[in-house]
């Protein structure tokens, strides 16, 4: 049997507008009809942020409340991933999201420069939201952006911060952070199992640098990640015409590979998840 690989789709992200895309989902009804067409095309993971009425970040919690249930009508079984901390929304704030109990919500273990800012994560305010997770029985997606973070993984599992198995996402490809190289995505898989043994890892590659990690990932036995945040074409000739493209061009991709899109339960169970999505 070939082996199940999760496609996560990070629909929106934080920084495109439809200006880039017009494909690009922003209001919550938009969202919810992307996911589902997500869903459809093999996606079993939504990473979600939301925008306000001026198309802005926002973590308003009636517009996660919105798409979460909507998500959740309409693509049985699916897992939703609140995107947390670090970008506009101080970690008290967002912490907040977490009593809607999706069923992840991203933890950054550290601060990184990107292009324009600073990712800024402070370890007060990771152990905060670490703690709120275990708290309220909502996984973690330990996103790494660059080395130390996966050190930081290892100390906060060590101060029981974090259960087993964890879930981390390595990024590659923004400028000043990890980039996008063979070798440092073995070196950081080659770390990961020694550091914690029984994580579940993805990776993803931004803009251009998103098929040639997704290959790369696929042969190392890694799970996906792709969406209209991390690049808006499907080439250098053409935009995306919407996330179920890109979802759709991920799941031929496990084919290829000798794998296939995972099921939601098979998802869930990898991931060790509830087999259905906890109450809100």
């Amino acid at each position: 049997m070939s082996r199940p690989v999760i496609i996560s789709c990070a629909i929106t992200g934080p920084v495109a507008s439809k200006a880039d895309n017009p494909a690009l989902p922003v209001t919550p009804a938009e969202q919810i009809e992307s996911t589902h067409a997500a869903f459809e095309a093999g996606a079993t993971i939504v990473h979600l942020h939301v925008r306000d009425d001026a198309g802005y970040p926002t973590g308003n919690v009636d517009r996660f409340a919105e798409v979460l249930d909507g998500v959740r009508a309409h693509c049985p079984g699916m897992i939703v991933e609140f995107a947390t901390g670090g970008r506009g929304e101080p970690a008290k704030d967002t912490a907040r999201l977490l009593a809607l109990r999706p069923d992840l919500a991203t933890l950054t273990p550290g601060s990184v420069n990107f292009p324009n800012e600073i990712f800024a994560n402070a370890p007060a305010a990771i152990e905060h939201l670490a703690g709120t997770m275990l708290d309220g029985g909502v996984k973690p997606v330990l996103q790494v952006f660059d080395m130390a973070m996966l050190y930081n993984i290892r100390a906060l599992a060590d101060q029981g911060l974090l259960r087993e198995p964890m879930q981390v996402q390595f990024v590659l490809g923004i400028p000043n952070a990890l980039p996008a190289r063979r070798q440092v995505l073995d070196f950081m898989i080659a770390e990961l199992h020694d550091l914690c043994p029984t994580a579940v890892w993805f990776a993803t590659g931004v803009g251009r640098h998103l098929e040639t990690v997704m290959e790369w990932t696929l042969f190392l036995g890694g799970h996906i990640r792709t969406g209209l945040e991390d690049t808006l074409r499907v080439d250098r000739h053409r935009m995306a015409a919407s996330n179920a493209e890109l979802v759709g061009r991920a799941a031929t991709r496990c084919m290829e590979y000798g794998a296939h899109a995972a099921t939601p339960a098979e998802a869930r169970a990898l991931l060790g998840l509830p087999p259905m999505p906890q109450a809100a």
